[in-house]
């Protein structure tokens, strides 16, 4: 029997009404525009903005995972598309053509919970990791190559861990006397008994597991370069609306938006011109204590929202 692995659309409500509203009230023919929702997921938001469009809207979706591919082919509305791609594609959408902007950077239950994901240490299942399972090295096979080196820059730089040398030399190590690692539990073991210390209520290889998931899908390059594009795909007055999960995507969300939030001048040439804002910032919002309740993978979400100003460049 195929097991069914369910998942909870964080922010779904206050995600879908940031594209939409204003102060509470629908834009002026919001129901008409094009939207894009550039990590469809298990469809959650997609499902909630396609019951915001009238016949003339349009609904635009990528992910990179083949799963969450296959489970949009159950969407039969003429109004809908996915795209098998990672959102740093949204630079192909033409310019200016796209009402309102949502990027939910959160990994879905589904793969976390289905062990041959290899995404959680939590159940045993193949060291993969990949968000698209039709190509690129996994985390497994990068493992069996990489140096010390290596492996400690990527968990400190994606996991923030303060033991990344040690697990990195333990890792090592590990290859060489017993060969390379192939299920998560022999990682997560591994990292458990080289981290001593570890926060309350935190298991030891969260920070590892993040920081090689975060490498091997080039996620934070990737959310960059969406970033940049939307500012192209945006048309005026269009709205951006960006769900992360942990403080390094929160930051480069945040600094981008504070970036293009104010004019720019140019030191060197004092009298030109500045730059012009290209977006204003709308705030942030977290999950109510409800929601947090119902689906605790919630409680570390962050959506910041912010809209196009001015004319496109």
């Amino acid at each position: 029997m195929e097991t069914t692995w369910n998942h909870a659309t964080v922010l779904l409500n206050e995600a879908v009404d940031a594209l939409f509203n204003d102060g509470g009230q629908p834009y002026p023919d919001a129901a008409d525009g094009t939207y894009v929702d550039a990590t469809f997921g298990r469809g959650g938001h997609s499902r909630l903005i396609l019951s915001r469009l009238s016949p003339a809207g349009r609904l635009i979706a990528f992910d990179k995972d083949p799963q969450a591919v296959a489970e949009a082919a159950s969407i039969v509305d003429p109004r809908f598309s996915i795209r098998h791609q990672g959102f740093a594609n949204l630079g192909e959408l033409p310019a200016g053509s796209v009402s309102g902007l949502l990027m939910d950077l959160g990994v879905s239950s589904p793969q976390i919970d289905n062990p041959e994901r290899g995404f959680s240490f939590r159940f045993e299942g193949p060291l993969d990791m990949r968000m698209d399972t039709t190509r690129g090295e996994s985390v497994a096979q990068w493992l069996a190559t990489a140096e010390v080196n290596q492996i400690t820059e990527v968990i400190r730089e994606y996991g923030e861990e303060r033991f990344a040398g040690a697990i990195a030399k333990a890792i090592v190590a590990r290859r060489q006397e017993r060969g390379p690692f192939s299920t998560t539990t022999e990682l997560a073991q591994l990292v458990a008994d080289t981290v001593k210390t570890r926060e309350p209520g935190k298991d030891p290889a969260t920070r590892t597991f993040q920081a090689f998931r975060i490498f091997i899908n080039a996620e934070l390059e990737e959310l960059q370069q969406a970033l940049e594009a939307s500012l192209n795909v945006l048309q005026p007055g269009g709205r951006l609306a960006v769900i992360s999960f942990h403080s390094l995507e929160d930051r480069i969300v945040k600094q981008f938006i504070a970036k293009h939030s104010r004019e720019e001048y140019d030191r060197r040439a004092p009298f030109a011109a500045p730059k012009v804002m290209q977006l204003k910032s709308l705030g942030r919002i977290k999950p109510g204590d409800e929601e947090v309740k119902g689906n605790p993978r919630s409680r570390s979400a962050i959506m910041r929202v912010a809209q196009r100003v001015g004319a496109l460049s």
